[in-house]
C-alpha cells in the first residue's frame, strides 16, 4: 500500500509510487488544463510509451482518471474506465487535495469505488495539488 507520507519524495519517482512499471499500457481520462504535466511525464517516462486517451481501444494496465467534483458521476465513469481494463488492472482517481477547486470527499470515491464493486487499496500524495486513490477489482472470497 502506498502512503500518503511519501509526498516528500520528488516528481521523478512518483511514478513508482503509482505501481507504473516499465511497459505498461496506460489510459488517461479525464485530462484538462489543470493536470499536473509532471505527473504525466513521469507516468510516460516509466512506462516507455504516451498515455493513451480515452478513445484507446486496447487493454489497459493502468487507468490514470483525473477527476473534479463537477466533473459527473463517478459510479458511471469507474464502469465506463473497467471496461478496457485488464483482470490485475487498476485505476487511479486522482483528485484536487483538500481546499483546492474540484476537490471531492473522500467518501464520495469510496462510495463509487464500492458501487462499480472496486476497492480503494492505497492513496498517495501526488505533488502539490493532487491526492491519488487506488482502485482495483474486489477478490472473490475463497469458499470453504
Amino acid at each position: 500500500m502506498v502512503a500518503a507520507g511519501d509526498a516528500g519524495k520528488g516528481e521523478a519517482d512518483v511514478a513508482e509510487r503509482l505501481d507504473i512499471e516499465p511497459e505498461m499500457v496506460v489510459q488517461e481520462l479525464g485530462w484538462d488544463e489543470d493536470v499536473d504535466d509532471d505527473v504525466r511525464a513521469a507516468i510516460e517516462e516509466r512506462c516507455g510509451s504516451e498515455l493513451l486517451d480515452e478513445d484507446a481501444d486496447e487493454v489497459v494496465d493502468v487507468v490514470l482518471l483525473w477527476w473534479r467534483e463537477e466533473d459527473g458521476d463517478l459510479t458511471d465513469t469507474l464502469l465506463d474506465a473497467m471496461t478496457p481494463l485488464s483482470d490485475e488492472g487498476v485505476i487511479w482517481v486522482l483528485t484536487p487535495k483538500t481546499g483546492r477547486e474540484g476537490y471531492v470527499e473522500p467518501a464520495d470515491i469510496s462510495e463509487a469505488a464500492s458501487t462499480a464493486n472496486l476497492a480503494q487499496t492505497g492513496k498517495v500524495s501526488l505533488g502539490e495539488g493532487w491526492m491519488g486513490t487506488r482502485l482495483a477489482y474486489r477478490k472473490a472470497k475463497a469458499r470453504r
